[in-house]
């Protein structure tokens, strides 16, 4: 299964992207365009996520830094998506030139 991410729109006017599949390789940089185009993304959706990438739970830390709210989050992703934030570190390490680090 790839990657497939879903825009709704609450009846208070919030924005939710919903993410299924695996979060990984182009389909980062979709979501990270998605939310660079949006003007109050509330919410990013993780419930149908089925494998993510280094990269994705980069983008997912700064996300959730920035105010958007990471719901129903697998504990895994949650696990990594905090050891991120609170040890941000490079985004490929030393001898890992790959960048394929997947959970």
């Amino acid at each position: 299964m790839n990657c497939r991410i879903e825009r709704i729109v609450t009846s208070e006017g919030w924005t939710v992207l919903i993410v299924s599949g695996r979060l990984k390789g182009p389909h980062i940089d979709t979501l990270r365009c998605l939310l660079g185009q949006e003007h109050g993304v509330a919410a990013i959706d993780l419930k149908d996520v089925l494998l993510v990438d280094r990269e994705a739970v980069k983008l997912l830390a700064i996300s959730e830094a920035g105010g958007v709210e990471l719901t129903s989050c697998p504990s895994y992703v949650r696990e990594w998506v905090t050891r991120m934030r609170v040890c941000p570190g490079p985004s490929q390490s030393p001898g890992n030139s790959d960048g394929d680090d997947a959970v």
